[in-house]
């Protein structure tokens, strides 16, 4: 199981002293402030005359390893529609495998269009990555939906995940994140009441195409990062909360993080809750014990348990196992010592 709880970008390259600031403090991140998908932005999150100096930054950092716990996905510059910015991304994506590929998990492709495009950003990928002598798909492809002919194609595109016998997860497609802004404007949408559509349906579409072949989803960032009222600036955490609960409602692996206060609420909200696991684990554990007995079939609680049912159990645990194997200090922070310890010894293996 693969986690993406959040999708956090931070500027390659900003006008400070230390340009690469926000990349360094995203680097060193503990705690739930840690993302399990961190992105260096060298496209949208950089300034136009930074962009050099930010993929520098990036190289710079990642150069001999840095002990990142999560995934590192670094954003290039690219559009469906502009071949200049493609032949730039095509730069970034060269220069980065060449040089940091074996620290990278993939790389993120922004403004792509119909599936045709996410072909040709795959096979820069795959060229690059054969060129860099890195074993043959061990660096993945993300891209962002956030145009009309993205969403047109979204099951086209998701099934890039599938490999050629149809395997879920097999391709080098990794992962959909929704990019509201651009998909807002090149769709003409307005913000009649201050905020952009929710555009709920394409979220509920991107979760399906998805999970049907094994790649993750993301939501799309909240930007209103602060708040005004009686003359007090204040963290817009609820707003934020609400946006990210919607997400995880319809099947979302993850939420887009603009900042280390929004990556602490994100690994939050899509990691079980202790009473999630603590019911999970116990249905598991009377459900073993009664499957031992020979007892036929088995009912938890008055549920009869199925194994779409105990599969269901068995994704909280295993969740929880994933993140315990990045973040052991976020596991243990949120789930006693107890109860962590049943959930990793426990047998989750529907068909034993």
């Amino acid at each position: 199981m693969r986690i993406a709880r959040t999708f956090q970008t931070a500027p390659a390259a900003v006008p400070k002293e230390n340009t690469a600031k926000y990349l360094d403090s995203a680097l060193a991140a503990e705690g739930f402030q840690a993302p399990d998908w961190l992105v260096p932005d060298i496209e949208d999150g950089t300034a136009p005359d930074m962009k050099a100096e930010g993929l520098e930054n990036v190289l710079d950092r990642l150069e001999g390893g840095v002990g990142f716990a999560g995934e590192i996905w670094p954003r290039v510059q690219w559009a469906y529609d502009d071949a200049s910015l493609r032949e730039r991304g095509e730069e970034e994506i060269t220069t980065l495998l060449e040089a940091v590929g074996e620290e990278l998990a993939g790389v993120v492709v922004p403004k792509v269009g119909r599936v045709e495009d996410v072909e040709r950003a795959r096979d820069v990928v795959a060229r690059a990555e054969a060129d860099a002598g890195l074993p043959e798909g061990s660096v993945e492809l993300s891209v962002i939906v956030e145009t009309a002919g993205a969403r047109l194609d979204l099951r086209e595109i998701a099934q890039l995940g599938a490999g050629p016998d149809g395997t879920d997860g097999a391709g080098r497609l990794a992962g959909m994140i929704f990019g509201p802004v651009d998909y807002t404007a090149e769709l003409g949408g307005r913000a009649i009441d201050g905020d952009r559509p929710r555009w709920d349906g394409l979220l509920e579409a991107l979760s399906n195409e998805a999970s049907a072949n094994g790649i993750v989803a993301i939501g799309g960032p909240f930007d209103k990062l602060f708040e005004e009222r009686a003359g007090v600036r204040f963290y817009n955490a609820e707003a934020y909360a609400d946006q990210i609960e919607r997400e995880a409602a319809v099947g979302l692996d993850g939420s887009w993080s603009l900042y280390p206060k929004q990556t602490v609420q994100a690994n939050h909200v899509h990691m079980p809750t202790t009473r999630e696991l603590e019911r999970d684990v116990s249905k598991i554990e009377r459900f073993n014990a009664a499957k031992e007995e020979g007892t036929g079939a088995v009912t938890v609680d008055g549920q009869m348990v199925d194994e779409a049912t105990f599969k269901n159990f068995a994704n909280t645990v295993e969740t929880v196992r994933t993140i315990h194997a990045k973040h052991p200090g976020q596991t243990g922070d949120v789930y006693d010592d107890a109860l962590l310890e049943r959930a990793l010894e426990l047998d989750t293996d529907w068909h034993r």
